[in-house]
């Protein structure tokens, strides 16, 4: 378990994706986590994987949703919800997509420097591993943001973890990372901290990566979509095979209960935040009115679910039984 305290997050201005807890204690009063970290299911033709590569219990989701509100408002939502008031385990879901040419994993988790990097995270190579995908077998590595608990696993001891893989990344997304600007914020924070890893996790591949655009297509089937707000460039990948259609939406929500309830509420760690929420807004309008399958980086794995209307705002609807078989 990883305790993030309020004092902490407002005196380092640290965002979750960068953020380095102490480990909390091993105790009797604190069993091993035994929850399923690997869900398979069909989507059409394709095989999709969800691994989940942490999920720390951290203080929240106040401020890291509605920061712009009162803390007690935020933890009544919560007791409303059966959800204690002031803890949350976000999940941080990577997600696989094999289409029978090609397999495509989305994001690459915290790795060695993310916000829950190992022994806590950074589990998806040795996941990988336990769904019989080599490393060498992934093609395609697809990059939301780079914030680093979406990069760290690109990665380990200085080395590829994928090393036959092309990268995807929005074109806005890098030339923002790019930018020598961004290594002379405040040391300790978010925005230096992602750029370092940037320069020490993507930028040697900058020779095998493709840049793209809203729009644009990454392999058949796989098309690229605006998310701008919580970073400048952040993208998420609309999947369709056979008429089933899958949304990998990266961070456009942090909590599956306050972000959907209230996109307009602030993120703490959205950089635009009038941005991020008119894309939450916009996002799951789009969802709720499609029905499409969303695979959600943050909410309580597998992260797969759907959205639906709920007076002003919007409810997440977890993934149980619709594709068994």
């Amino acid at each position: 378990m990883i305790d993030l305290t309020r004092r902490g997050l407002a005196a380092s201005a640290l965002a979750l994706a960068v953020a380095r807890p102490a480990l909390a204690q091993p105790s009797e009063a604190c069993p091993p986590d035994l929850s399923p970290a690997i869900h398979r299911f069909r989507l059409g033709e394709l095989t999709v994987t969800s691994l989940l590569d942490a999920a720390p219990m951290i203080d929240g989701p106040w401020p890291i949703v509605g920061e712009d509100r009162a803390r007690g408002e935020v933890e009544a939502l919560m007791r409303e919800n059966r959800l204690p008031p002031n803890r949350f385990k976000p999940g941080f879901t990577p997600v696989v997509v094999q289409t029978g040419r090609e397999t495509v994993l989305f994001d690459t988790g915290n790795g060695e420097v993310g916000f829950a990097p190992r022994p806590v995270g950074g589990r998806l190579a040795g996941l990988l591993e336990r769904t019989g995908l080599a490393r060498d077998s992934i093609d395609v590595v697809v990059l939301t943001h780079c914030h680093t608990d979406h990069i760290g696993g690109l990665m380990t001891a200085g080395r590829p973890l994928f090393p036959r893989a092309r990268y995807v990344v929005g074109a806005v997304e890098d030339a923002f990372w790019r930018n020598e600007a961004r290594l002379a914020a405040a040391p300790e924070g978010n925005e230096a901290k992602s750029a370092r890893v940037f320069r020490s996790h993507l930028l040697p591949l900058a020779d095998r990566t493709t840049f793209v655009k809203p729009g644009d297509t990454v392999v058949p089937g796989i098309t690229a979509l605006a998310a701008f707000g919580h970073t400048p460039g952040h993208l998420a990948y609309h999947i369709e095979s056979a008429g089933q259609r899958l949304l990998v939406w990266g961070d456009c929500a942090h909590h599956e209960v306050a972000s959907l309830a209230h996109p307009e509420w602030h993120a703490f760690f959205d950089m635009d935040k009038a941005g991020g929420a008119a894309t939450r807004r916009t996002i799951y309008d789009m969802t709720a009115t499609d029905g499409i399958l969303v695979a959600a980086y943050h909410t309580s794995f597998p992260s797969l679910g759907y959205v639906v209307r709920q007076g002003a705002g919007y409810r997440w609807v977890p993934l149980t039984y619709q594709f068994d078989r």
